[in-house]
């Protein structure tokens, strides 16, 4: 069962509402060590003096802000705690907006809120189900961990999802630092009715079920065929050979006849991952093993493609023979005795 990361209440007006913090998520990439190459000593990360060498232990670590001129501010963990925010237990609703206002960018991360107990479900199901009957989202701010967050609470299904969000100065401004943006450029219109039956023709129902992490299901194939003496079979490659398309009308006309085969999802087109048997893999045991058995096997055809070639030479010859047989006449008898 699912532990919960934060407890403490929602506060919207006078109505405090006890709830649990739980991820919605959870992260399903392969998590690699760092080994030695060709040995299995994992690699260790050390916290080293960059001047004399030697490792430093933890509680000799203090913190330091860098600033003007390449100089540091050292910070020890008493005078960091000393300007924490406090620990506060309650998430404060502090407005509600629309949906449709929140630019995703915003968004971080969820979680889902539960009541605490059975006698927070009541206010906890009548504020999802008022917000949900209003089609608000409300915002509000919360201390997790020595750090405040901005976050976003919307429901579904009678369930509260809390949205932590980044602050207004964590999302960088697009007009700045970034190059070709289309600020000057113009589009035809048929260029735009085209682009637009295109989007339509890919249109579909969402079903998050139809999009997969494919490539973390190829590196989880490739380490059960490496576990298994099995390599990937790399099938060759083939280069492009067409030119580029320089009519973006005739590329969107394309586009939209192609798009009637459109299939929703990610993998629609994603080659089918094959494995063979590993030339060099194992141990040195496991070669040996594998090279007598290679070596038997060829032994063993070399025999019988021998046998094989005997009883082909003893047929021609025997059927050599009989057709001689056949051809030579026999003498007649003349009946006379030799005096």
């Amino acid at each position: 069962m699912a532990r919960a990361i934060w407890s403490g209440a929602v506060s919207f007006g006078l109505v405090n509402v006890p709830v649990g913090l739980y991820s919605a998520t959870e992260d399903h990439d392969v998590h690699f060590h760092q080994f030695e190459k060709g040995t299995t000593a994992r690699i260790r990360n050390q916290r080293v003096n960059e001047k004399t060498g030697e490792e430093v232990a933890y509680e000799d670590i203090v913190k330091g802000a860098e600033v003007d001129d390449g100089n540091y501010v050292m910070l020890s963990q008493e005078e960091l705690e000393s300007v924490e925010p406090g620990k506060s237990r309650t998430i404060d609703i502090s407005d509600f907006v629309e949906a449709a206002e929140i630019d995703p960018i915003y968004y971080q991360r969820s979680y889902y809120l539960a009541p605490a107990d059975k006698t927070a479900a009541k206010p906890y199901l009548l504020l999802a189900r008022a917000m949900a009957k209003a089609d608000r989202i409300g915002i509000a701010t919360f201390v997790m961990r020595g750090k405040q967050y901005l976050a976003a609470i919307r429901p579904r299904d009678d369930v509260l999802i809390l949205e932590t969000m980044f602050f207004a100065d964590e999302v960088r401004d697009s007009a700045r630092g970034i190059d070709q943006l289309p600020a000057r450029a113009s589009v035809a219109s048929k260029d735009l009715t085209m682009a637009v039956h295109l989007v339509e023709a890919l249109t579909t129902k969402w079903d998050p079920a139809n999009y997969r992490d494919t490539y973390t299901e190829r590196v989880e194939k490739l380490i059960d065929a490496k576990k298994k003496n099995r390599e990937i079979a790399v099938a060759p490659s083939t280069e492009e050979t067409e030119g580029e398309i320089l009519d973006l009308l005739a590329a969107l006309q394309s586009s939209v006849e192609a798009a009637k085969k459109h299939k929703p999802g990610n993998t629609r087109d994603l080659p089918r991952l094959r494995t063979q048997k590993a030339e060099d893999g194992g141990s040195e045991a496991d070669r040996k093993s594998t090279s007598k058995r290679a070596a038997k096997r060829t032994a063993s055809k070399r025999s019988t493609s021998k046998k094989a070639a005997t009883q082909k030479t003893s047929a021609k010859r025997s059927s050599a023979q009989k057709s001689t047989a056949k051809k030579t006449p026999r003498k007649k008898s003349t009946g006379r005795k030799a005096s």
